[in-house]
């Protein structure tokens, strides 16, 4: 068969540019999280999802040069003080692996279907099963060091209905209770700000720069809308509610990453809960659930495009590659 030298398609390039800055911004905690790591039962893990990223960031480098494409700027030894004290606990580390091949799986997968070369669906491919890998040992892990905190259930049906009024989308007067689907969005919600939550109370305590500080600040703020959001939503149905995770972050005050990746991971993090809740929305069919999604979803597009804005002025925006302008 001839071998035919065919140049990236834009969402080609776009997935190879974001799977670049994303591994590059990753490796850099995954590398503070193992230089005091103690734990040895966690430590395999948090290990292999560094290779995985250092391996990961090697293939792009080398298709980037094959290419003849400029290598983005991304993360690395500039954004990294190897010699600052731990900012997180191990615990904390595992929740972030937990959390990141999370997000791998699904960035992966959709990287997986825009692309069409081989040697691209091969990468995708590839690291979407070895994230996936690291999310089940992550997950087991968790589970048996008991902070894993099980999504709500619910008592399984006698047999499969059909919906018989419209009021089951109404919502407003809780003329039913919330679904499987609702319930379980609710509570990965919930999840991700903890998580998400913890992260930005490390970077609060550690950050100099007052500007940079308030918008973390900020992000803290509208992750406890959520939380406080979902579990009010979750209470007022008759559950329990989500439990908060306890704080894994160290006393330190010395920051060891740079503010321009704090600012990254900050944004891309939020930007992410975008397409999350619009997922949810999709599903949602109550109009209260929905309306929740919505108003969260204005608050945090403002919330991002503040961030953007601050990185802009501070010139730690890297732009991504962009058509000419042909008009």
């Amino acid at each position: 068969m001839v071998q035919h030298n065919i140049n990236l398609t834009t969402p080609e390039i776009s997935a190879l540019w974001t799977a670049y800055m994303q591994e590059t911004a990753s490796s850099c905690f995954l590398k503070h999280f193992l230089i005091y790591m103690e734990d040895e039962q966690i430590k395999p893990i948090v290990q292999e999802a560094y290779d995985l990223s250092v391996s990961s960031i090697n293939q792009l480098k080398k298709t980037f040069k094959e290419e003849n494409f400029p290598i983005p700027f991304g993360f690395g030894e500039g954004d990294l003080d190897e010699q600052a004290p731990p900012l997180f606990t191990d615990l904390y580390a595992l929740s972030y692996v937990y959390r990141v091949s999370q997000l791998g799986m699904m960035g992966y997968a959709y990287s997986f279907i825009t692309v069409a070369r081989k040697d691209l669906l091969d990468f995708f491919e590839q690291t979407k099963e070895a994230a996936t890998k690291i999310y089940r040992k992550a997950v087991d892990l968790m589970l048996s060091k008991g902070i894993y905190d099980r999504p709500p259930k619910i008592p399984y049906p006698e047999r499969a209905e059909l919906v018989q009024k419209n009021s089951f989308m109404n919502g407003w007067l809780k003329e039913r209770p919330l679904n499987a689907f609702e319930l379980g969005e609710a509570f990965f919600i919930i999840e991700r700000n903890y998580i998400g939550m913890i992260h930005l109370i490390g970077l609060i305590q550690t950050c100099k720069d007052h500007d940079v500080k308030e918008f973390f600040v900020k992000g803290r703020k509208l992750a406890q809308k959520q939380i406080d959001t979902f579990n009010d939503l979750l209470k007022e149905e008759g559950h329990l509610g989500t439990l908060p995770v306890s704080l894994e972050v160290t006393d330190t005050t010395v920051n060891p990453f740079s503010d321009k990746l704090n600012m990254f991971m900050i944004t891309t993090s939020t930007s992410t809960a975008i397409w999350l809740l619009g997922r949810s929305l999709s599903a949602s069919m109550r109009r209260d659930v929905s309306m929740h999604y919505m108003l969260l979803m204005k608050d945090i597009l403002l919330f991002v495009e503040e961030g953007a804005k601050l990185m802009i002025d501070r010139g730690w925006l890297e732009q991504p590659p962009h058509a000419q302008r042909r008009i």
